[in-house]
């Protein structure tokens, strides 16, 4: 077989794939093997007819298009590596000669990997980026634990306020109609929580349990329903309970209680130390999307069109999983929120186009200063997993894993590898 590049521009290749009739009878001959089974010629046992027989009889390109598709795909990949090209989308193929006795000529359109330009990386500068953690920090995450290890107890007959736990039936009204999505019963509601339109919560401190209250809201203009948005509504709301909170103590007997501490001392101090270390966790991350948005910034590339598209899939694809682990599919979502996919879409694409930009400039990157991964890097890398994953055995997952696909665990190293040479040559300033 030969491959000819025609031309390389705007993203796209175009190239020429001959393939010897020699090579294109082998693969007739294959496919004559495969299928001979499915031809009834009269004097001849099923499948026992020659192959000469069933050509006069259906004609001599019978096993054209399935020798093309036989020999299509391992031609491909060859011309692929040969002409040293990166295809992003599947090719447009066309047969530009399919006759007996010459060679078979394939033309090929496909879309590209695009050059990257950039910029100089090895001399950016930030801002140092800080996170300390003080005594506030570490009462306002106890505050938070105590909380969420109160009991939940009637409040009896006294009147509400911010904190309390209500349970309220509601039916909403907007121009004297009720509207769709504007009643429910038995729905829970913390005062104070900001998950009801703005003014409804405070509208109903200072009642008590058993009250009947109109409240008056306007929604904000940039509501998720289009019929709603500054739109004024009034709620007739019954409060059937009201319930608080009740906060443990912060002694030695709470810590005992919710951590493996004695001492209400000593788990402040797991806590600091855990705060801590998210936060020069924190650090880390903001300064690596700090210098990767410089870097960004100082680069060029055009980038096509399909690779933006392919993105955007994925990123509904993964957001889509995330629903699908709190109960929610995507369909739910936008009629939640009163949208549709193409508004969905048209949200995610500069997430795409930015993700997509970021990670051409890195493979440029990771290219021109030629990094690597080494079998050394592989077993650092599955070491942490094995311990992140509280795995016993840590030899027998190694195993498990090197027996499967490592390419995405090898891409993950390199990119990480490429990233912290990106650190190291930026000045913090």
């Amino acid at each position: 077989m030969e491959f000819v590049l025609q031309n390389k521009e705007n993203n796209k290749a175009f190239f020429n794939i001959e393939i010897s009739q020699k090579e294109f009878e082998k693969s007739i001959q294959n496919v004559y093997l495969k299928t001979r089974n499915k031809f009834n010629i009269p004097g001849f046992r099923k499948g026992k007819a020659p192959r000469k027989i069933i050509e006069l009889n259906y004609g001599e390109g019978i096993f054209y298009e399935d020798a093309l598709n036989d020999i299509l795909p391992k031609a491909y990949g060859e011309a692929i590596d040969k002409l040293e090209l990166k295809p992003v989308d599947n090719p447009d193929v066309d047969i530009d000669q399919l006759e007996k006795g010459k060679s078979i000529i394939i033309k090929v359109e496909v879309t590209i990997k695009p050059e990257v330009e950039l910029g100089d990386y090895k001399k950016i500068e930030i801002e140092k980026i800080e996170y300390n953690v003080t005594d506030e920090d570490v009462e306002k995450e106890l505050a938070s634990i105590q909380e969420r290890n109160a009991r939940i107890i009637d409040a009896g007959n006294r009147e509400t306020k911010e904190g309390d736990l209500l349970t309220i039936d509601f039916k909403g009204f907007v121009d004297g109609e009720q509207f769709e999505g504007g009643t429910a019963e038995g729905q829970q509601l913390e005062i104070g929580s900001n998950t009801f339109i703005p003014g409804f919560e405070e509208q109903l401190i200072g009642k008590k349990k058993g009250d009947e209250v109109e409240v008056k809201v306007t929604f904000p203009e940039d509501y998720h329903q289009e019929n709603l948005k500054a739109k004024e509504a009034t709620f007739e709301v019954t409060i059937h309970e009201v319930k608080e909170k009740e906060l443990p103590e912060l002694d030695d007997e709470f810590a005992k209680d919710v951590s493996e501490f004695d001492t209400l001392d000593e788990y402040k101090q797991s806590i600091k130390e855990r705060l801590e270390k998210e936060a020069k966790n924190k650090e880390k991350v903001d300064v690596e999307n700090k210098i990767l948005e410089k870097v960004v910034e100082i680069s060029k590339v055009d980038i096509p069109e399909i690779m933006i598209e392919h993105q955007i899939e994925n990123e509904i694809n993964e957001f889509s999983y995330r629903l699908k682990m709190q109960g929610m599919d995507i369909n739910q979502y936008l009629e939640l929120t009163g949208s549709n996919l193409d508004d969905f879409k048209e949200q995610v694409t500069p997430v795409a186009e930015k993700r997509v930009k970021t990670d051409l400039i890195l493979e440029a990157i990771t290219e021109a200063e030629d990094i690597q991964v080494t079998d050394e890097d592989i077993d650092k890398e599955l070491d942490r997993l094995a311990k992140e994953y509280n795995q016993e055995n840590v030899d027998e997952f190694k195993d498990n894993m090197k027996k499967g696909d490592l390419e995405y665990l090898k891409a993950g190293i390199m990119r990480d590898k490429t990233i912290d040479l990106l650190v190291k040559n930026t000045k913090l300033i």
